[in-house]
C-alpha cells in the first residue's frame, strides 16, 4: 500500500468519515482508494484513533481474527464497484456481542 496515496486522496477526509462513524454510532470505518494501480486504506476507530495502510489491515485482522477472509469476501465486490465508479470505498463497521445474544441477552 502507498502512503503517499493516503496523504493525497484520504487524509484530507479523516474529520468527515470520522464525523460520519459517530453520527451512525459505527465501532470503526474504513476507506479504499486506488490510483493507478497504487492502494490506500485508512481505519478510524470510534476512539479518534487512525491506522493507515498495513498497519489498518494488521488491526482488522486482529480484531476480525475469526470472520477476517469472510468479511472481505463480503466487501471486496462493493468496494470494487465503489473504486471503479471513482469513488472511495467507505465501509462502516458495527459490532455485535455474539456473547450475549448467545446467552438470549
Amino acid at each position: 500500500m502507498e502512503y503517499a496515496l493516503y496523504k493525497y486522496e484520504l487524509e484530507e477526509h479523516i474529520e468527515d468519515w470520522y464525523a460520519g462513524l459517530k453520527s451512525d454510532r459505527e465501532e470503526m470505518v474504513f476507506v479504499v482508494t486506488e490510483n493507478s494501480g497504487l492502494v490506500a486504506m485508512v481505519l478510524i476507530m470510534k476512539d479518534g484513533t487512525i491506522y493507515v495502510n498495513e498497519d489498518a489491515r494488521e488491526k482488522l485482522s486482529k480484531l476480525w481474527v475469526i470472520a477476517y477472509r469472510s468479511n472481505f469476501k463480503q466487501f471486496i465486490p462493493k468496494m470494487a464497484e465503489d473504486i471503479d465508479d471513482g469513488f472511495f470505498a467507505v465501509n462502516g463497521v458495527y459490532v455485535i456481542d455474539t456473547s450475549k445474544r448467545q446467552l438470549g441477552i
